[in-house]
């Protein structure tokens, strides 16, 4: 029996028992305990500091533990109806909402319950983490040298430098100078966002696009603007006309397996996209999240666009979160010029500096013979499981696998149908029939037994169409997001969402 399941079993067995003693009474010693129910002492431990959790026992340190006297009575109702008026209302006129909706975010970061297939995830299936290089990476961090030392505020100079040349290639533009060690990707896109625009701007962003950056936007006082986005990236005549007609001084884009669609932006679209903010006199924010993500079939990635960068337009946002854990929260911010100072400068504000042995960790991993061969295992795996699901898709609901987008030779062919898919990142995006209510399908989903994305929080405006975002690497395999896809078409079925 494991420590951690045991402990809670005789955290149970002593909360039966607790009517035996009187408020204030000792318990019995851990050791007495210890023989009593054949545990080790680290289960009777966890066992007393989940009773002491409750407010069940108290413990006094060389004294054991005792029965928690009664409470006096249950605390009175507080009355927060004012923090509505002062949470919105702003004596500086500022007309931008700072409310945060949260939702799209909380959709892919919640556990689902027992037996719910997980296809709403943004991160790896336990499965294809590289938990025991992960282990052993954390474990000789622990040890190097300084380690639990206080690290330099813009990072430790070896991640950095490894950080440089993952963006911008051996030999690019970048130094590890122009390089910020971040708490993430999300730390890194907040950081951005509050260093390149002051409350109440436009700051315009592909449409659809990734729910956490418009919630960050939106905490920010910013007013995101939305650009179409179709299989070849962000629409760049529409982005020329977008920068006119808001006066933005900002764009953030995902040019490499955008999330929601997947999309890779078209080799002459990113020249413009250079282009258009250059001209603009605009800052684009690279969000580079899938890089670590290409699947085995995939084609070989253009570069990063900071790489292509002459005049210091691009800011560029990596992590090694999406491939990895979600627990190792280690990115980093690349930027050339004044900009940089004022990037270091809201981090450190915000969150000081990335822990150290984190830090090494990540140098640790990245440096080990491991590292390629996990990189090589979920480009096969990813591709495993987008095959299933393209497959799945096609037996069990036709009518939704014809709606995702793709087409042109920055996709894969899908072997189920012969249509083209994104060879790269978690996720397939579904344009759902015309009349379908999406709340109510991923409502009726969860009913049946598996967790999906709807695609509203994708959007900054109002969408044209109802969506879902299925993801493919959050299962724990192929035959999970087999029998999700059935589980979805039965959700379809009770709502009479046509399936072919």
């Amino acid at each position: 029996m494991q420590e951690r399941s045991s402990g809670a079993e005789l955290a149970a067995i002593l909360r039966a028992e607790l009517n035996r003693y009187s408020p204030g009474e000792k318990l019995p010693s851990s050791r007495a305990l210890v023989e009593r129910h054949r545990v080790s002492p680290v289960t009777v431990s966890r066992a007393l500091a989940e009773l002491a959790a409750e407010g069940l026992v108290t413990t006094r340190p060389g004294a054991g533990a005792f029965r928690a006297e009664p409470r006096e009575e249950a605390p009175r109702p507080v009355d927060t109806s004012w923090q509505e008026i002062t949470l919105s209302a702003d004596p500086g006129g500022d007309q931008v909402p700072r409310s945060v909706d949260a939702a799209g975010v909380v959709a892919t970061l919640g556990v689902p319950g027992p037996g719910v297939i997980e296809l709403n995830g943004g991160y790896l299936h336990s499965d294809l983490q590289p938990e025991r290089a992960l282990a052993a990476a954390l474990a000789r961090a622990g040890r190097r040298p300084g380690a639990w030392g206080r690290p330099p505020l813009e990072g430790v100079p070896e991640l950095r430098a490894w950080f440089a040349r993952e963006i911008a290639g051996a030999g690019g533009p970048l130094a590890a100078s122009d390089v910020l060690v971040t708490a993430g990707g999300q730390s890194a896109l907040t950081a951005a966002l509050r260093a390149l625009a002051a409350p109440g701007a436009p700051v315009l962003v592909e449409s659809p696009t990734y729910p956490g950056m418009l919630a960050v936007a939106r905490a920010s006082g910013l007013r995101p603007v939305p650009v179409p986005v179709d299989t070849g990236g962000v629409r760049t005549d529409l982005l020329a006309d977008a920068f006119r007609a808001s006066g933005a001084r900002l764009f953030v884009c995902q040019p490499l397996f955008q999330n929601p669609t997947g999309a890779v932006l078209a080799a002459e679209r990113r020249r413009e996209v250079l282009r258009v903010a250059r001209a603009a006199g605009a800052f684009v924010i690279e969000d580079d999240f899938a890089r670590l993500l290409a699947h085995a079939d995939a084609p070989t990635l253009p570069p990063t666009l900071i790489a292509d960068d002459r005049d210091g337009t691009v800011v560029h946002v990596r992590s090694l979160t999406k491939a990895t854990s979600a627990n190792l929260r280690v990115g980093a911010l690349a930027a050339r010029g004044p900009v940089l100072d004022r990037l270091r400068a809201i981090q450190v504000v915000d969150s000081f500096f990335v822990p150290r042995p984190l830090q090494e960790a990540a140098l640790e991993l990245v440096g080990s013979p491991a590292w390629p061969r996990h990189l090589r295992l979920i480009a096969g795996e990813l591709t495993a499981r987008r095959n299933a699901l393209t497959a799945a898709l096609h037996q069990e609901l036709p009518a939704l696998a014809g709606r995702a987008p793709g087409s042109g030779a920055a996709y894969g062919p899908d072997p189920a149908g012969g249509r083209y898919i994104p060879p790269g990142g978690f996720h397939l995006w579904l344009r759902l029939p015309d009349g379908t209510e999406e709340a109510a399908l991923t409502g009726a989903a969860l009913r049946a037994g598996v967790a999906v994305a709807g695609g509203r929080p994708y959007f900054a405006a109002e969408p044209s169409a109802a969506y879902l975002r299925l993801s493919f690497a959050s299962a724990s395999g192929t035959g999970e997001i087999t029998e999700g896809v059935r589980r979805l078409r039965t959700a379809c079925e009770e709502l009479g969402v046509p399936v072919r």
